[in-house]
């Protein structure tokens, strides 16, 4: 096999190959079919690998999964348009936008649940501050990248935000995001 990617210095821990490999064919796979797969945007935004010594290059194989899952999202808002037509298919993103905003519009404390008071969560003050840039985009404010919304990283702190919670709103963001590409 081939190496598709750099890998990290010998020892240093990158993502499992045979994971990765397997991951792209089936993408591949998914795209060159002409009908809607199981495999879309979102499932490639949320793919992960476990770690190996010697594996891939994380960066790298980040940045080409950034790439593809634009290119499945730029199918996948082709075919909406053509399913439901253009002034359908925005009608549905703009009413998913209004649902996100909403949620990021809350008061400061109380945007996301909270885990207990002895479990650590995300840090409240560093979401809801992103959670007020977030807002700001979706309102025609400043411009921010679906890399940013992907890479964000808050601090632990007891009580805090419900991590997946944040991630799942984070998660609509991008989709929103690519959608209006």
């Amino acid at each position: 096999m081939s190496a598709t990617f750099p890998k990290v210095r010998r020892g240093q821990l990158g993502y499992d190959i045979e994971q990765v490999e397997d991951f792209l064919e089936d993408a591949r796979r998914a795209y060159a079919s002409d009908s809607p797969t199981a495999l879309d945007s979102s499932q490639i935004r949320q793919a992960s690998f476990a770690l190996a010594k010697s594996g891939y290059s994380p960066a790298h194989v980040d940045a080409a999964l950034e790439r593809l899952e634009e290119a499945f999202a730029s199918r996948e808002r082709e075919r909406g348009i053509a399913e439901r037509g253009e002034a359908a298919f925005y009608e549905g993103i703009r009413s998913q936008a209004e649902e996100t905003l909403a949620r990021l519009q809350r008061a400061d404390g109380e945007r996301f649940r909270r885990v207990g008071s002895l479990t650590k969560g995300y840090r409240v003050a560093e979401v809801d501050a992103f959670a007020a840039r977030l807002a700001d985009y979706l309102e025609d404010g400043p411009e921010i990248t679906p890399r940013e919304v992907r890479t964000v990283q808050f601090s632990a702190q007891r009580g805090g935000y419900d991590e997946d919670q944040v991630d799942l709103v984070l998660d609509s963001v991008v989709s929103l995001m690519l959608a209006v590409r």
